[in-house]
């Protein structure tokens, strides 16, 4: 009896951009996964992904999903509950660069969503209520690491945004600095999309291996890695 084995190479989620820039300039990953669409798109419209890879897999190729949430410290000594709270002068709030970070993006809009509910759909307002969260923000990292590390290893901010599986993770991790997940009233939902990359699983033969793992991340024991992770 033989086992036959083939090593499937990845790119996940970096800074917005970096990694579909690098399978672009010749990063050999049979698989992409993302926090946002745009990055698979960018490879779709250079050849590299089917153009209709979002029907490849179940939820349009997106395995699993979160939500912008906050991090805060122990005892939650801001005491914040909402966005609202993100825009007092006595808050700092850390997350990384918009600009750079597909992170980001969801927190921007997310926010932005929360003050157009909030003033009525004066966008007026929302501007300004994004302007001021920006505003608060001492630092801006170029991705959700960075900003992880900001917030919790250099103890700078008190209250870090990011995604809810994130915020989750964080805490398990450093368990001794008592950090607590609030989900605020408004969210967006952020999907995490995945692609078999045609260009390179055609050149070194790897389709079967690379979809069936990309399948495998919809299994129930898919799943419960995801959610342990």
């Amino acid at each position: 009896m033989s086992t036959e084995t083939t090593e499937i190479k990845g790119t996940s989620q970096g800074s917005y951009g970096a990694d579909s820039i690098q399978v672009l300039e010749g990063l050999e990953a049979d698989v992409v996964t993302f926090n946002q669409v745009l990055d698979v798109e960018v490879l779709a419209k250079a050849g590299y992904v089917a153009k209709d890879w979002q029907k490849k897999f179940p939820n349009n190729a997106s395995p699993y999903y979160s939500f912008p949430a906050f991090l805060v410290r122990d005892g939650n000594p801001k005491n914040i509950k909402d966005w609202n709270d993100l825009v007092r002068d006595d808050v700092k709030v850390i997350f990384p660069n918009p600009k750079t970070s597909g992170n980001a993006r969801y927190t921007y809009l997310a926010a932005y969503a929360y003050a157009l509910e909030q003033n009525k759909g004066d966008t007026a307002k929302a501007d300004a209520f994004v302007k001021k969260l920006l505003s608060n923000v001492p630092v801006f990292d170029t991705g959700g690491r960075g900003a992880t590390t900001t917030f919790v290893e250099r103890e700078t901010g008190d209250v870090l945004v990011t995604f809810e599986a994130e915020t989750r993770a964080i805490e398990g991790l450093y368990k001794d600095k008592k950090l607590k997940t609030i989900v605020p009233s408004v969210s967006l939902l952020a999907e995490f999309p995945v692609a078999v990359v045609d260009k390179v699983v055609d050149k070194r033969g790897s389709r079967p291996a690379a979809t069936a793992y990309l399948e495998f991340l919809y299994s129930p024991a898919g799943q419960t890695v995801a959610a342990k992770a």
